[in-house]
């Protein structure tokens, strides 16, 4: 499913045909669609398509142009509406420096009561930023001080405005511009774009995408603008449309059930998830933050069985690889690894296994010559050049000596012709440079990860 988190249902371009459009949008796979209020009346219209059709949600607020109109008695009725039945957001709000129909220093200042109503009510804010860069963010840092969620919608900036808006935590969203002749620059800073912070929006009836342009935006047109991000991030439209679907959900709290997986795709391969456990505590885990990667819910509610695992597999021939990686650490639960990986290598599947390295330490024996034949490639999450930093970013439970077992382990493997690499983060106080000489002193490859990429 693909959720239009920026659409405008309730303008006059759809007044002839509404019902058709939403028809068309859920045919097309967009299941869900916010309707963006951009004025009083707005506001008021979006609450009623909201109460009209099961599909659509609403947001209330003013446009930056109209915020010379704004009075105190208007904030007073958007709080009220605000508390409406689906209802999901503040904006759109912000501000717009392109024309200034509206003064900027009223703009701001209705800015900063949109923050504060957003704060008040608890409701993420949807932000409207064009020419305003400086003013936007700062307003955003100085009044948002309880971090109330926001997106930066309709993106158009750099690479530079693209990193300080994600170090903000803000989410964004781009249009259909995306896709245009033209916007090679827009395509070139979206490559730094974190999926785990991306929604899809079509703005319609704005900016439809490159294929049609000069005809009216529509919700089903977001389809065009899931087949451009498949080129940039180099992801499946399945990634695309899971990651985004959970983004919006979480985002916007459209309580959208996301079962945990045993099973989860993403790209071409399939990755099995098989315990919660793990010996390390690491202090840059996804753990502490989510239970999500690339959209999939892995905090498991029981740990399954062999069965369980391989119904939840299905027919594993049309993956690259089958790969034992989850919310927790594979080798907790050595002996399903091996029964599973037994089948999959008996259906010509390649195996990867990524690790803590901890194997020997969980189970208490030699573990690489069981592995061997089971096991084409293992990822060792080495993290350190020494074992004080080591024990000080990843916590082990087990206690100091973790890190010489992490060394011992990926030696083995790599001795043991097992294809082997060992990964480290770009931390701040890691020795990466030396990371890398260990590695390949163990015969084992290299490979840098960025903090905050999982999946």
């Amino acid at each position: 499913m693909l959720i239009d988190t920026h659409c405008h249902l309730d303008f006059k371009d759809f007044d002839n045909d509404r019902d058709e459009v939403i028809d068309r949008a859920v045919n097309a796979g967009v299941g869900k669609m916010i309707n963006v209020a951009s004025s009083m009346q707005g506001s008021r219209r979006s609450i009623e398509l909201a109460a009209k059709y099961d599909m659509v949600y609403a947001s209330v607020g003013v446009h930056p142009h109209d915020a010379k109109t704004v009075t105190d008695k208007t904030m007073a009725e958007l709080k009220g509406l605000a508390g409406e039945n689906k209802v999901v957001a503040v904006g759109e709000v912000g501000l717009d420096y392109y024309r200034n129909i509206s003064p900027r220093e009223e703009q701001i200042a209705v800015f900063k009561k949109f923050i504060h109503l957003a704060r008040d009510i608890n409701k993420p804010l949807i932000v409207h930023s064009r020419d305003a860069r400086d003013d936007a963010l700062d307003l955003l840092r100085r009044e948002n001080k309880n971090g109330v969620k926001a997106v930066m919608h309709c993106f158009a900036g750099d690479a530079d405005l693209l990193k300080e808006c994600l170090d903000m935590g803000l989410y964004i969203s781009f249009t259909g511009s995306l896709t245009f002749k033209n916007a090679g620059d827009l395509r070139e800073a979206a490559k730094a774009m974190r999926p785990e912070r991306l929604f899809l929006e079509t703005d319609a009836p704005f900016l439809a995408p490159q294929e049609l342009r000069g005809k009216r935006n529509e919700p089903a047109y977001l389809t065009y603008l899931v087949d451009e991000w498949v080129k940039i991030l180099g992801l499946s439209k399945e990634d695309i449309a899971r990651i985004t679907t959970h983004n919006a959900n979480s985002f916007f709290g459209l309580d959208l059930g996301e079962k945990a997986k045993i099973a989860y795709e993403i790209r071409d391969s399939l990755y099995l998830n098989i315990t919660n456990r793990c010996t390390n505590r690491c202090d840059f885990c996804v753990r502490a933050q989510t239970a999500f990667v690339k959209g999939h819910n892995l905090r498991l509610e029981k740990e399954p069985s062999v069965d369980e695992i391989l119904k939840a597999i299905g027919d594993p021939k049309k993956y690259k690889e089958i790969v034992f990686c989850g919310y927790g650490e594979p080798t907790a639960r050595l002996d399903v690894m091996k029964a599973i990986a037994k089948d999959m290598k008996a259906k010509g599947l390649k195996v990867r296994l990524v690790t803590n390295g901890h194997a020997v330490l969980i189970n208490g024996r030699p573990v690489v010559k069981e592995i061997i034949g089971l096991v084409d490639r293992v990822s060792v999450s080495l993290n350190a050049e020494n074992e004080a930093q080591y024990n000080k970013i990843c916590k082990p439970e087990s206690g100091p000596k973790a890190y010489g077992h992490v060394i011992d382990f990926i030696k083995d493997c790599a001795a043991s012709g097992i294809e082997t690499e060992a990964t480290c983060l770009d931390l701040p106080g890691v020795d990466v440079k030396r990371c890398e000489s260990i590695a390949k002193s163990l015969g084992a490859k290299f490979r840098l990860r960025s903090f905050g990429v999982v999946g």
